[in-house]
C-alpha cells in the first residue's frame, strides 16, 4: 500500500526528510533502532496526513504527539540484494529490534492483473491512496524508476502557487482558487478540494502543493485539478 504519510530516511543515527532536513524526534522514539539505513514513511493511519505532517514539522518534539506515529519501513538503501532479499532482511531486522515505533510495510505478491485490481480496489475502498509496485529482482535505486511504480485510481502531481483568486458567495473574503505553475511554466487554477479552514488560510505564493487530476485536456493541462495537500518541501530541480 502507498501510505499517506511523510517520507523519511533513517541513516543509522537520525531521521531525515527527503530534502535533507533533520527531523526532530523525542529521544525515546528512535531508541534502540538498528544502525542500518532504512527508507520509510512516518505514518499514523489512513487519511491522517495533515496530523503527521504537523508533528514532523515541529522543531520541539512532543512525546505525546509522537506516540501514535510509526516509521513504516519499505526499503534498505545499503542492502546490495534484489528487492525480495531486502524484504526478508527488513522483516528480520525489525523483528529483532522489537521497537513499537518500527514496522515494515506489508509486501505481497500478486499472481494476475485481476488480483492486482482487486487489491487496489480493496485499499481504495478502505481510504487508502493506492499501491506501490516493486520489481522482485530490482536493486535499490534512488528516485523514480521503472522497477518501482505507483498504481492509483487517479493521477497526481505538484505545482508551485503563484497567486490567489478571491472567493464569491459563501467564500467571500476567502480563497476562490489557487493559481499554480507547472514545471514547464504553464499556469492553471485549482479551485476545489479545499476545506473551509484551508480557504481561510490558503497555501502562500511560493509554496508547493500536490493536486489530483483526471488525465489531460487537449492543450495538455490537468483535467479536473483538485487540491490534495501542501508539500512540506519544495520539489527538487
Amino acid at each position: 500500500e502507498k501510505l499517506d504519510g511523510v517520507r523519511a530516511r533513517w541513516d543509522g543515527r537520525a531521521l531525515w526528510t527527503r530534502g535533507g532536513h533533520r527531523i526532530a524526534t523525542p529521544p525515546a522514539f528512535v531508541q534502540g533502532w538498528p544502525d542500518v539505513p532504512m527508507d520509510g514513511e512516518l505514518w499514523i493511519a489512513r487519511e491522517r496526513f495533515d496530523v503527521v505532517s504537523g508533528i514532523v514539522r515541529s522543531t520541539r518534539p512532543d512525546p505525546d504527539a509522537w506516540h501514535p506515529v510509526r516509521f513504516m519501513v519499505f526499503d534498505l538503501p545499503a542492502h546490495p540484494g534484489p528487492f525480495t532479499e531486502r524484504v526478508a532482511a527488513m522483516r528480520t531486522l525489525i523483528t529483532r529490534a522489537a521497537r513499537p515505533q518500527l514496522r515494515t510495510v506489508e509486501q505481497t505478491r500478486v499472481a494476475s492483473r485481476a488480483a492486482l485490481d482487486a487489491r487496489l480496489a480493496q485499499v481504495v475502498a478502505a481510504g487508502g491512496e493506492g499501491l506501490m509496485l516493486h520489481h522482485a529482482q530490482a536493486r535499490y535505486g534512488a528516485g523514480r524508476t521503472h522497477a518501482l511504480l505507483k498504481l492509483k485510481p487517479h493521477d497526481d502531481a505538484e505545482a508551485r502557487v503563484v497567486a490567489h483568486t478571491p472567493g464569491n458567495g459563501k467564500y467571500t473574503g476567502m480563497l476562490g482558487a489557487l493559481v499554480v505553475e507547472h514545471h514547464d511554466g504553464r499556469q492553471f487554477r485549482i479551485g476545489t478540494g479545499f476545506t473551509d479552514a484551508q480557504r481561510a488560510d490558503p497555501p502562500p505564493p511560493g509554496s508547493w502543493v500536490t493536486y489530483r487530476y483526471n488525465g489531460l485536456t487537449s492543450t495538455g493541462l490537468p483535467r479536473f485539478a483538485r487540491f490534495l495537500r501542501i508539500r512540506d518541501e519544495p520539489i527538487p530541480d
